[in-house]
């Protein structure tokens, strides 16, 4: 692990140096990775333990459960993560920070060394990313700061359970595994839609999968219905960042361009409610949500990350369901130049998939 930290270390100074961004935001953003390691505690030592809290060690069998399910069924291959846990007196794993020109739906991105550009920054402090959203506002930006629960370094270290998911239902644990996992087994640097369409798909199929031996399917069931939550959350504000963006583009003067911007933030936040009146489930998963600015950085958190799930799981089928030849053509869909990809892409999507891509097909 060692020699890993200092490779990183190395290559995030540089990339500062040169210009990529401040060398302030890579030392927190290492020494934050440093403690998560520093602080884990293997599972299996925490299992031996006989005080350890029942509802932890439950949760934690469940995760060797799921890490074991997906290397001998599913083809990904754990490598040590997800074989320890950390404690943390906090809330969220990290806090990113969106930002995106008051009249503009096109986010602000950042470049990374390893993970390519990106639409965020993450900061291990809410403090910090607090602190770096306000110099942005500054700046004239609308910013958004959003908690995240869990992420993944792409196989760089043994990523550790966090705290803060331990709580989510089981089967939602167990997709949450299978999904970052597919995240290790294949990731491609700016291309979020091909890299959580994937590792949504994997998940998905992975989940089904496990809860029919378990003898749970209805769980699957509910998945899926959550799926169609987050997916009508989504269709929903992407309609809207349309019209955001109509607005940006029509010509008329900044203050009446900003109050059409209050206007229709407002009629965003009516219509919801409607809707949410329809839906009791979504419009309580999301309620929080739609008490935020609605700014253009906030609407930049919400993508079509489902998109190209309809052609991953025509992909699988093409295969047999046989995980190791899907892999093998996916790697090789990734090495495509954006345009053949997207190509190939669009002509695996069902007809009916095109014209409305939902994750019924997909999960997470």
């Amino acid at each position: 692990m060692a020699g890993k930290l200092r490779i990183l270390l190395t290559v995030l100074l540089l990339g500062a140096v040169s210009g990529c961004d401040s060398v302030a935001f890579y030392v927190q953003a290492v020494s934050g990775q440093v403690s998560l390691l520093w602080h884990r505690q293997s599972i299996e030592r925490l299992l031996q333990d006989p005080a350890l809290d029942p509802a932890l060690r439950q949760k934690l069998q469940i995760i060797q459960q799921a890490t074991d399910y997906a290397e001998q069924k599913l083809g990904l291959s754990a490598e040590g993560s997800y074989d320890s846990y950390v404690e943390l007196q906090r809330r969220h794993l990290v806090w990113n920070v969106f930002a995106a020109p008051e009249f503009s739906t096109q986010p602000v991105s950042w470049c990374f060394p390893i993970a390519g550009c990106v639409d965020y920054r993450g900061y291990f402090s809410e403090t910090a990313a607090l602190r770096y959203a306000g110099d942005l506002r500054t700046q004239g930006l609308d910013v958004y700061v959003g908690g995240v629960d869990a992420y993944s370094t792409l196989g760089w270290f043994n990523d550790p359970v966090p705290s803060t998911i331990i709580q989510r239902p089981d089967h939602q644990l167990v997709a949450l595994i299978f999904h970052e996992l597919a995240h290790q087994k294949l990731y491609l640097p700016g291309d979020t839609a091909f890299n959580e369409s994937f590792a949504s798909f994997v998940s998905q199929a992975g989940l089904r999968d496990w809860l029919d031996q378990q003898g749970q399917p209805e769980l699957y069931l509910q998945s899926m219905q959550d799926s169609l939550e987050q997916q009508r959350f989504i269709d929903f504000v992407l309609d809207y960042r349309e019209r955001f963006a109509m607005v940006y583009a029509s010509d008329i003067s900044v203050d009446a361009m900003r109050m059409q911007k209050q206007q229709l933030q407002n009629a965003m936040r009516r219509s919801w409610q409607q809707l949410a009146e329809e839906h009791s489930a979504a419009g309580d998963r999301y309620q929080g949500w739609f008490q935020a600015p609605l700014n253009n950085a906030q609407l930049a958190t919400v993508g079509s990350y489902f998109t190209w799930v309809p052609a991953f799981a025509a992909l699988f089928e093409q295969h047999a369901g046989d995980y190791d030849s899907f892999y093998e053509v996916v790697a090789s869909l990734a090495a495509l130049t954006p345009e053949a990809r997207l190509k190939r892409l669009s002509a695996l999507m069902p007809a009916e998939a095109d014209q409305d891509a939902r994750p019924g097909h997909g999960s997470l």
